[in-house]
């Protein structure tokens, strides 16, 4: 399978707490809830395609339990069956046991678990959120895209998806589209080591 990271992203790059203002407080973030205002109908048809890509899902502890607490009531969305139905793995050292059938927890060494997972025949194995997963994901080199759907909105304050002192990367373009709520998403795939050059040499 090929792991696939979808992240909600502000312009200054912080994917923390887009749903809500509850969602995710830690750290002392105050501004959740940015991505919300500019859903729409469009936005909502595309996440369902990609939802339609998945073979399986990975998540860490914080996602997993939100999503688990809330999309076995959401029986009338189109991708409840989805997430709901397909096998589901959540990274943690503290969980013992996930109600949220099928789910596989990973601990101790959690990269080679998932390159193993990887090695499994399939379309996508889908990162939703989860940003210091993907970060340690994209350090092992196991991330092959990055689906970022990017609100135009700075909050100044939040966990970044690529923070200072992360993981170098290069990434290749695929795909951009906007929707009429003003979200730009970007289709990246992984093409390693990123390269450096030099402008200007001769201005």
């Amino acid at each position: 399978m090929k792991l696939v990271v979808q992240q909600f992203l502000t312009l200054d790059g912080v994917s923390q707490g887009p749903g809500s203002p509850d969602e995710d407080t830690s750290d002392g973030f105050t501004a959740g809830g940015w991505f919300v205002p500019h859903l729409d109908e469009e936005f909502e048809r595309l996440a369902t395609r990609w939802l339609g890509e998945a073979d399986a899902f990975l998540f860490g502890r914080r996602t997993y339990q939100n999503f688990a607490r809330d999309w076995p009531k959401m029986t009338d969305h189109p991708g409840a069956s989805i997430l709901n139905g397909l096998p589901k793995y959540v990274a943690s050292r503290t969980l013992t046991e996930a109600e949220w059938n099928p789910t596989t927890i990973l601990s101790g060494d959690v990269p080679a678990q998932v390159a193993e997972v990887k090695r499994q025949p399939g379309r996508e194995l889908q990162i939703h959120g989860s940003a210091r997963l993907a970060q340690s994901l994209l350090a092992a080199g196991l991330v092959d895209t990055f689906r970022l759907a990017i609100a135009p909105v700075v909050v100044g304050q939040g966990r970044r998806l690529f923070p200072a002192g992360g993981a170098p990367a290069g990434l290749r373009p695929v795909s951009h589209e906007t929707t009429p709520g003003g979200l730009t998403v970007h289709v990246f795939e992984s093409s390693g080591r990123p390269e450096y050059g030099t402008y200007g040499a001769d201005a």
